[in-house]
């Protein structure tokens, strides 16, 4: 099949991640896949070019912009595009607007999230009628498809579910050997138990419920310390944040990463407390690395942490709870460590790149896997 994948860019983060990987295994499958980044390319777009996977850049400006819907349909229209995937809502609607009489044969949007957004009627309408040229929208987990659904923003006869994916292959198990080289590489005593949270420093991630857990973790672990991977608009005030509430330095602020896979296996637990989340690629990457995780029961990550079987959940906004759970698990390792195993096993069975590619298929075929029915 001829495939062209339609995103705002490829900038670091787990839309984008999944895109790149999700293609990438598209085109060992033999199919022929092009990637049209909206506006700009992205920190991440030399992954496909490296492949030579066609990357356009179509430049688009803030506002109505009619050169760059010019570009797209000219990237859409050669070759001929078999299967147009648009990732969100407002690469769907430019993509849609722009393959305008050419003749595509299917149309599929993935919606990556659960549509958390403040100032989203516009786009939500423009979006909306985009979905009469729209043959399927994956949503990527039950959660957000009930959300879709109950909320009419996607008609019932084109919702489906196609969970998200990762190579998990390339994450190691924690392991003490892992533990003792991360910890030596932080400068941090080797007694340490690390806690850590991958993730934009956004208020929809609601880091600062997690540094006030902490807070809190840290008078029953005083040698805890937490490590915050990712960078975002929030970090000067989450980082104020943690100098009142943490002092002496046991907040680390890592920052955008490319290393995520290295550092995932030294932890000792990690912790989620988003407000939002669709399927999260960082719970799946925790699951991967067989590291027992709290999370947040938002959205779909009860479809990832099965509390009690691979992690546990707690409410959104409550540091109180939060901070309980994991000190429950920091103290009992063996717990613990049988909560990563299962979280492992599972992902391997689950969460793969193989399976979300096979699924993607077979709604490109137009016969889609039943999930989360």
């Amino acid at each position: 099949m001829n495939i062209v994948h339609v995103v705002e860019n490829l900038n670091r983060g787990g839309l984008e991640r999944m895109v790149i990987d999700l293609v990438s295994m598209q085109q060992r499958q033999g199919h022929h896949c092009r990637v049209v980044c909206l506006f700009e390319a992205g920190a991440l777009a030399h992954e496909l070019a490296a492949q030579g996977i066609p990357v356009h850049v179509c430049g688009k400006r803030r506002g109505p912009d009619l050169r760059a819907l010019l570009r797209l349909r000219r990237a859409l229209a050669v070759p001929v595009t078999e299967v147009l995937h648009t990732h969100n809502a407002v690469a769907h609607y430019h993509a849609v607007w722009a393959s305008t009489g050419l003749g595509i044969g299917r149309v599929v949007n993935t919606r990556h999230g659960m549509g958390a957004n403040r100032n989203s009627r516009r786009r939500e309408g423009l979006y909306r009628r985009a979905l009469a040229r729209t043959d399927a929208v994956a949503l990527v987990c039950a959660a957000a498809r009930d959300d879709a659904l109950r909320r009419g923003i996607v008609p019932p006869g084109k919702a489906c579910v196609v969970p998200n994916g990762i190579r998990v292959e390339q994450f190691l198990p924690a392991s003490p050997d892992h533990r003792a080289r991360l910890r030596e590489r932080l400068a941090l005593p080797a007694q340490a138990r690390l806690i850590g949270s991958v993730g934009r420093l956004n208020w929809t991630k609601d880091q600062a419920s997690l540094i006030r857990a902490f807070a809190t973790v840290r008078q029953r672990a005083a040698d805890a310390v937490l490590l915050l991977i990712g960078d975002g608009e929030l970090r000067a005030e989450l980082e104020q944040l943690a100098a009142s509430t943490v002092p002496g330095g046991n907040v680390r602020f890592l920052g955008d990463r490319s290393d995520v896979r290295e550092l995932l296996p030294g932890l000792d637990l990690f912790a989620l407390s988003s407000l939002s989340e669709g399927y999260s690629m960082a719970l799946l990457e925790a699951c991967a690395s067989a590291l027992p995780i709290v999370a947040t029961a938002v959205g779909g990550n009860g479809e990832i942490v099965r509390e009690g079987v691979n992690g546990k959940l707690v409410p959104a906004s409550d540091p109180g709870a939060l901070a309980a759970a994991m000190v429950a698990l920091l103290e009992a390792p063996a717990i613990a460590q049988e909560l990563g195993a299962q979280g492992r096993a599972w992902v391997e069975a689950e969460g793969s790149l193989e399976r979300m590619a096979e699924r993607y298929e077979a709604l490109y075929r137009g016969t889609p896997e039943r999930v989360g029915a």
